[in-house]
C-alpha cells in the first residue's frame, strides 16, 4: 500500500504541456497521484520536478528532498536536457542516473525510472541527441535491472510516437500524451489501467502534416522554439530559471488533481 508518492525530474514530469484551466499544468504524475489517491485514501504527494533542470540539478535539488520525505513510492523522470547540449557525456549521465536510483532505492520507496524517447523523426537537429539517448537508454535499463526498480520504457512505446500525442513545440507531450504515460505508469505499479480510461476517443490516431505543410512547419518550429532554446542556452539560462516546484511539500492527494 501506497501512504506517500513523490515525482521528481525536468518538464516532462512536471507536466509541460498539459495545461489546466487556470493555466497550471497538470501532467501524468498528476494524474497518477489522483487514480492513486482514490485507492489509497490519505495518500500524500509531491511533485519536485521542475522544466530545464539537468541531472545535476535533481541530484542536487530534488533528491535531498526525497530523502527527507521519506515516501513508499518515487518516479524520477530526468536526462534529456542534459542529452541536447552539445557536451552531453553519456557514460557521466549514465553514471549520475544509477547513483541517483541507488539513494532512492536505499530510502526504502518503490523507484520507478523512465528511459528516454526517441526525437530524430519529429524534431529537427535531433540526429545527435537522439543518438545519445539511444545508448543512455541501454544503460538506464540496465540499471534499473541491476538494482531492482521498475521501468517505463518510452522509447519502445509505439503510440507515444503519435502526432496527438504532442504539444505544438514537439517537445513535449500533449494532454494526450501525458494521459498514455499516465496509464502505462499506472499499469506497471499493479493498478488496471488503459489509455481508454483517460480519453473519449483512444483509437483515434491524429495525423501527419503532407510533406509541404510539415516542411512549413519545421521552420515555423524553429524560429518560434529552437532558436529561443538556442539563445538561452548561449546565455547560460534555462526555462526553470526562477520556476519552483508545483507541490513542494507532501499534500493530500486528491481525485481532483486528475481534472
Amino acid at each position: 500500500m501506497f501512504q506517500s508518492f513523490v515525482a521528481i525530474g525536468d518538464s516532462f514530469t512536471e507536466g509541460l504541456d498539459d495545461p489546466r484551466p487556470d493555466g497550471t499544468y497538470r501532467g501524468w504524475a498528476d494524474l497518477v497521484a489522483a487514480r492513486l489517491a482514490l485507492e489509497h485514501p490519505g495518500l500524500l504527494y509531491a511533485n519536485l520536478a521542475v522544466r530545464g533542470r539537468k541531472l545535476a540539478g535533481v541530484m542536487e535539488e530534488q533528491l535531498p528532498r526525497v530523502e527527507e520525505m521519506r515516501p513508499s513510492l518515487v518516479t524520477f523522470a530526468a536526462g534529456g536536457n542534459d542529452l541536447i547540449r552539445m557536451n552531453g557525456d553519456v557514460p557521466a549521465l549514465a553514471n549520475s542516473v544509477h547513483v541517483i536510483l541507488e539513494r532512492l532505492l536505499a530510502t526504502g520507496a518503490t523507484t520507478m525510472v523512465f528511459a528516454g524517447f526517441d526525437p530524430r523523426e519529429r524534431i529537427p537537429f535531433s540526429r545527435v541527441p537522439g543518438e545519445r539517448g539511444e545508448r543512455l537508454n541501454v544503460l538506464i535499463r540496465q540499471s534499473a535491472s541491476d538494482l531492482g526498480a521498475l521501468l517505463i520504457d518510452l522509447w519502445v512505446m509505439p503510440r507515444l510516437y503519435e502526432p496527438r500525442m504532442w504539444a505544438r513545440d514537439r517537445l513535449h507531450l500533449s494532454s494526450d500524451g501525458h494521459a498514455l504515460v499516465a496509464a502505462e505508469v499506472l499499469a506497471t505499479l499493479g493498478y488496471p489501467c488503459t489509455f481508454g480510461d483517460f480519453v473519449d476517443d483512444p483509437k483515434e490516431r491524429g495525423q501527419d502534416p503532407a510533406w509541404p505543410a510539415a516542411r512549413i512547419e519545421d521552420v515555423r518550429w524553429t524560429s518560434t522554439y529552437f532558436l529561443p532554446w538556442l539563445y538561452r542556452g548561449l546565455r547560460g539560462r534555462s526555462s526553470g530559471d526562477g520556476i519552483e516546484p508545483k507541490f513542494p511539500e507532501l499534500v493530500p492527494a486528491d481525485p481532483s488533481m486528475g481534472r
